[in-house]
C-alpha cells in the first residue's frame, strides 16, 4: 500500500472567509496530502474542543477531492446509534472520502466525567459501540445486550454503499486488541518505532484469533512536528508552545517523541516508522507562522517520499 498522508486542520482555517478556506483546502490536496484530520473533544482541559463530525462534514464540502478523518473520536462519550447515523450521513455527503479514527481518551478525566461516563468504563463502552456500529453499517437489524448498551431491532438506512474504514488509536494493550477485533488499522502516538513495530505485530496475531487475518491493514502514526525552513530552534519552540497550550502539560512529557527541525531533518526522524510498517502519517504541523503550516507540511511529505523507504 502506498503511504498516505494527513494534515491536521490548519490552525487559522476557520478564521478565513469562504473563498480563502476553499483555496487553503485545495492547496492541501494539491500538496500531496490524502486527507485532513482533526481531533474530537467535548470540553478538554480549559473547555476547548472541536466536534469531529461537524468539522469533517464542513471540510468535505470545501473541495470534492479532499479526504477527511476524525483522529481520534471519543466514542465512549456518545451512544452508538447516533454515531452510526452520522457515519451513514457522511457516507452519503462524502462517499469514499472518510476514515473514522476511534479512541477512548483519558488525558482529561474530567472531560469524561462531565459527559456522565465513568472513566473506568470507557473501554467496554468503546468495544460495545464498535460492535453495534459495525452491524448497523453492514445493514443488519441489530439486537445487542451488553454491560453498557441494550438495544433491540435497531436499523440505520440507507446502508453505506462503500464502507468507512475504522482505525483505532491508543497506547494500551487493550487498544491493540480493540484494533485487532474491530478495525482496519491501529494508529499510534508518542511511541518509538520499535514499539510501533511490536504493536502492529500484536494486532496481526490477535486478529487471527478473531478470524480477521485477511484484513488489508492500514496502520498509522500521528505525531506533532515542529517545522522551519532553516532554523531548528524556531521549529522546536513552535511545537513546544503548541503542545503546551493544548495539553496544559510540560513539553518534557512529549519531547522524546516529538520531532522538530527542517523538513529534511524531521523526515529522517520519521523514516524508521515507515520501515516498521507505518502506512499512514497524520501530521500536526507547528510553525512560527501559521500560514506556513501547509507549505512546510508538504515539504515534509516530499522529503519522506524521497527517502524511498518501504514498509517491511
Amino acid at each position: 500500500m502506498e503511504l498516505k498522508f494527513g494534515l491536521a486542520t490548519p490552525s487559522n482555517l476557520w478564521s478565513l472567509d469562504w473563498d480563502e478556506r476553499r483555496a487553503v483546502v485545495g492547496s492541501i490536496v494539491e500538496s500531496g496530502f490524502d486527507h485532513i484530520f482533526m481531533a474530537d473533544h467535548v470540553s478538554f482541559r480549559n473547555g476547548s474542543g472541536t466536534d469531529g463530525f461537524v468539522e469533517v462534514a464542513s471540510l468535505s464540502q470545501l473541495d470534492p477531492r479532499v479526504g477527511v478523518m476524525i483522529s481520534i473520536y471519543l466514542l465512549p462519550l456518545r451512544h452508538p446509534l447516533p454515531v452510526a447515523r452520522q457515519l451513514a450521513s457522511m457516507a452519503r455527503i462524502a462517499p469514499g472520502r472518510m476514515i473514522f479514527g476511534v479512541g477512548i481518551g483519558g488525558e482529561d478525566r474530567h472531560e469524561i466525567e462531565i459527559c456522565g461516563v465513568d472513566p473506568k468504563r470507557r473501554g467496554i463502552r468503546a468495544n460495545e459501540s464498535l460492535e453495534i456500529i459495525r452491524g448497523l453499517l453492514n445493514g443488519d437489524s441489530v439486537d445487542f445486550s451488553g454491560f453498557e448498551f441494550n438495544i433491540s431491532d435497531a436499523v440505520i438506512r440507507p446502508t453505506p454503499k462503500k464502507s468507512i474504514p475504522i482505525i483505532v488509536g491508543g497506547r494500551s494493550d487493550a487498544a491493540l486488541t480493540r484494533a485487532a477485533k474491530y478495525s482496519e488499522g491501529w494508529i499510534g502516538v508518542w511511541c518509538s518505532s520499535e514499539r510501533f513495530r511490536n504493536a502492529i505485530s500484536v494486532v496481526a496475531s490477535e486478529a487471527e484469533v478473531y478470524g480477521r487475518s485477511e484484513v488489508d491493514w492500514c496502520h498509522g502514526y500521528q505525531p506533532w512536528v515542529g517545522l522551519d525552513t532553516k532554523d531548528s530552534k524556531k521549529a522546536f519552540e513552535s511545537v513546544k508552545r503548541g503542545m503546551e497550550n493544548f495539553y496544559r502539560i510540560p513539553f518534557e512529557k512529549f519531547e522524546r517523541y516529538t520531532p522538530s527541525g527542517t523538513p529534511t531533518e524531521v523526515a529522517e526522524k520519521l523514516a524508521p516508522y515507515v520501515e516498521a510498517g507505518c502506512k499512514l502519517f497524520n501530521l500536526k504541523v507547528c510553525s512560527e507562522d501559521a500560514e506556513e503550516e501547509v507549505e512546510l507540511g508538504a515539504e515534509l511529505v516530499s522529503q519522506l517520499a524521497r527517502l524511498n523507504v518501504s514498509p517491511s
